[in-house]
């Protein structure tokens, strides 16, 4: 049994954060989204990884020998942004005939992954959505077995969203659908999509099953970070025994917060749902429903649904104002 975790998307979406950062890497709720998806695959006892690196893999790579010196995995290079059904095929050579739990690297899912790997068939993960024109989409029957899966329909016959997670027994059949595809069809728009060789797979006759996550978290734009970040906060603060204690003797912090190690922090409001890296400094500042990332500087700001990369330097503008009674004032 072996978990496949493409990361070698280039993130256009969280520019700029993704210029100098792999998306999979960005923090959030304490973690990063990379280590939010290792940690729950290895509490349900996942114990080999393959990891499909490309853009920025050099970080992925250094990232894995610190926070995971005794993981087991291995690394894959796609050179080459072909898609994801291009990324697992790179991993035929490493995977032969294990099974495999394929999880997209920018998807956070609440589901029972140890119930999906008990499963006798192979599994597809999906969720309702309202609009289903931008995913790829699964029509099931009554019964939960996938019936056709297609990407990006323009005319959706289903409002299944696939997430992004899947579970493959049948790993020759899969890899000899992969083949084919790379070798009989033209690419669509650049890319070889997983989703075509599940569809061939599916009419070859082999068994999918749908299983619906509770909750699903696409961290592949900047919206949809936030309100995962804000969510996953949120889920530990209820779950937690105690609350973590922040003592900054001249600042308010506003749970739910995480804030790691090593910050100063003076003179600032921190708080509802910020999400702080390590060794940042943070001065005479207000701050909520934001990511920052790790030895930032921010100096006089106000900030709000925002998104800080590491290493970076805000400095806001400082005012000294008297104002009389019944004046109104906007400063924006």
């Amino acid at each position: 049994m072996k978990a496949i975790i493409p990361v070698a998307g280039v993130g256009t979406k969280l520019r700029p954060l993704t210029y100098t950062q792999p998306k999979a890497l960005i923090p959030i709720a304490g973690k990063t989204i990379l280590s939010v998806i290792i940690d729950q695959l290895l509490e349900a006892g996942v114990n080999e990884f393959v990891f499909v690196i490309g853009y920025l893999g050099e970080k992925i790579r250094l990232y894995l020998s610190k926070k995971y010196p005794n993981l087991s995995y291995t690394l894959v290079n796609q050179t080459d942004r072909m898609g994801t059904g291009h990324a697992i095929w790179l991993t035929k050579n490493i995977v032969q005939n294990d099974d495999i739990m394929i999880v997209l690297g920018d998807t956070i899912c609440d589901y029972n992954v140890k119930e999906v790997l008990n499963s006798k068939v192979s599994q597809i993960g999906v969720r309702k959505v309202d609009d289903p024109r931008s995913f790829g989409v699964a029509e099931l029957d009554d019964d939960n077995n996938v019936l056709k899966v297609v990407e990006k329909p323009l005319i959706p016959k289903s409002n299944m969203a696939m997430v992004g997670v899947y579970y493959i027994k049948e790993t020759e059949a899969l890899f000899k659908a992969i083949d084919k595809h790379l070798e009989h069809r033209k690419n669509e728009e650049g890319e070889y999509h997983l989703t075509n060789a599940l569809q061939y797979m599916i009419e070859q006759g082999h068994s999918f099953k749908a299983f619906r996550v509770n909750n699903w978290f696409d961290c592949g734009k900047k919206e949809t970070l936030l309100h995962t970040n804000a969510t996953l906060l949120k889920e530990q603060s209820d779950s937690a025994d105690e609350q973590p204690s922040y003592q900054y003797d001249t600042s308010v912090i506003i749970p739910p917060v995480s804030i790691s190690e090593g910050c100063k922090i003076s003179h600032s409001i921190i708080g509802p749902n910020v999400t702080i890296g390590e060794n940042t400094t943070i001065h005479s500042s207000i701050i909520k429903d934001s990511i920052i990332g790790s030895f930032a500087e921010l100096d006089e700001v106000v900030l709000h649904s925002s998104i800080i990369g590491s290493d970076a330097y805000v400095r806001g503008l400082s005012q000294s104002l008297n104002i009389g009674d019944n004046t109104e004032i906007d400063l924006k």
